[in-house]
């Protein structure tokens, strides 16, 4: 074979390499796209957020759109990428984020669309290009919900409860009640024995707390899954209350006595006296009053979510018999040690005496969601009675009743004691409001059960 003929056949045989690479490269993988939002709906606002992976080498273009029939709209391009933020997560990843109102994407009507996003990435040598398209089906809502509240006489205790019972369209919104930026979910109205009432019907229990402000803004709320929401003023009226305020000397005998007991069941105070001396009593004390305390209530917050989405309770709630009241609810105590103070705490219940080992019972009918061993309320007893309320029974010396069980009023749930942070033999009772805690005198009395709920409920049975 001539050297004519060799370097033909070897450039012929480069050309088909070549080739064979192009046809290759055509085939290659675009880059990759991650969508972390809107996943469904898109509303009067909404954002924007992907991301883009090159896989190797590096991206040329990327684009999103918003389709809705022959209605195009775009929403970012990487040549013009406007007020979106373009954010560089690794080398060859980028994050794309924009807001945008409905005022952006015009020509389009409530239902069905589809956003498109594109990306592309060079390959053999800038001469083609791989590229990805992901399509990702939407919902568009712009109107926002509409509310009415349809009770009246609204009446707020400083540290106690209402009702409300309103209407809420369309039926697959959360909605509820707002103090302040404090939410209360509201249920379905037949939940709480409103009779022929539609899906459109809903009560809510809400609190104004005692750590609020008396006069903090109280408003019904809505908000749909596309993130469109509306604030209707509740009508109503706030009530101040008097607070007690105590000082309280506690010594060592007692810290000595409490802060072991509590340790030995408890994995959090274990932690947190993991770094303290044991002879460095007052601090011990203080962690446990203090911090002990902090994670319980936030236990709470979370057991609140439990709660069966109707009412469970009938009537009155009662209080423990014959029992003496030692302590009221949002009493300011400040600890003394040696004449000296050394933690300040709100006492955010009742404590009730009666005599060494009385019986506890059921203030009301429920089921248990919490019987066990509970940090500063040592063996505690929450029983849940529907629409977030719960009652809560601590210090006990010994539970009767298990997770899950159905109580009724009157039904022995225990005995007395002093376990946890107790200086004698007592119940400390508690109401709960979506774990948030409020006078329990309210639910005492029967003719506040009867004006701030029965009545209501009665009312809304009327046609």
């Amino acid at each position: 074979m001539s050297l004519f003929s060799k370097v033909l056949a070897l450039t012929a045989l480069a050309g088909l390499l070549a080739g064979g690479a192009y046809v290759r490269a055509g085939r290659a993988l675009g880059p990759s796209i991650d969508l972390h939002g809107p996943e469904r709906y898109v509303g009067q606002t909404s954002v924007l957020d992907f991301s883009v992976d090159a896989l190797e080498g590096t991206i040329t273009s990327v684009e999103a759109v918003l389709q809705q029939g022959e209605t195009r709209v775009p929403l970012f391009s990487l040549d013009a990428p406007g007020e979106a933020r373009v954010e560089q997560e690794t080398l060859g990843r980028i994050r794309i984020v924009r807001r945008f109102d409905r005022n952006v994407i015009t020509g389009v009507t409530e239902g069905a669309a589809q956003l498109t996003v594109t990306a592309i990435r060079p390959t053999f040598y800038g001469l083609r290009q791989a590229l990805t398209s992901l399509r990702h089906p939407l919902e568009l809502r712009f109107e926002p919900p509409r509310l009415t509240v349809l009770s009246s006489q609204h009446y707020v205790n400083h540290g106690g409860a209402e009702m409300v019972v309103y209407r809420v369209t369309p039926t697959d919104v959360e909605s509820g009640v707002l103090v302040d930026e404090q939410f209360y979910p509201g249920f379905p109205a037949t939940s709480a024995g409103i009779t022929g009432a539609d899906d459109s019907r809903r009560v809510a229990f809400f609190a104004l707390l005692h750590n609020q402000d008396l006069h903090a803004p109280m408003h019904v709320f809505a908000r749909d899954p596309a993130g469109n929401e509306t604030r209707v003023d509740l009508d109503h009226r706030t009530f101040p209350k008097n607070f007690r305020r105590r000082r309280i000397t506690v010594g060592d005998d007692f810290i000595q006595r409490v802060v072991p007991a509590i340790a030995e069941q408890s994995d959090a105070a274990r932690a947190l006296l993991s770094n303290v001396p044991e002879d460095d009593l007052v601090t011990r004390y203080v962690r446990i009053n203090t911090d002990l305390r902090q994670e319980n209530a936030e236990y709470l917050l979370a057991l609140a979510e439990k709660t069966e989405p109707r009412l469970l309770w009938q009537g009155p709630f009662r209080q423990l018999g014959n029992s003496q009241v030692e302590s009221g609810f949002a009493d300011h105590r400040t600890y003394l040690y040696d004449g000296r103070e050394i933690d300040q705490q709100v006492h955010l219940g009742f404590d009730l005496a009666a005599t060494a080992n009385v019986a506890i019972l059921a203030s009301n009918h429920g089921v248990v969601i919490h019987a066990d061993f509970l940090g500063i309320y040592g063996n505690c007893v929450v029983v849940d009675h529907g629409m977030g309320l719960q009652s809560l029974y601590a210090h006990l010396s010994s539970i009767g009743v298990q997770v899950g069980d159905a109580v009724a009023q009157g039904q022995e749930i225990g005995r007395s004691g002093m376990t946890g942070l107790a200086g004698g033999d007592h119940l400390h009772f508690t109401m709960l409001l979506h774990g948030r805690p409020v006078t329990p005198i309210e639910w005492w009395d029967p003719h506040w059960v009867e004006d701030r709920v029965a009545r209501k409920i009665a009312r809304a049975n009327t046609p």
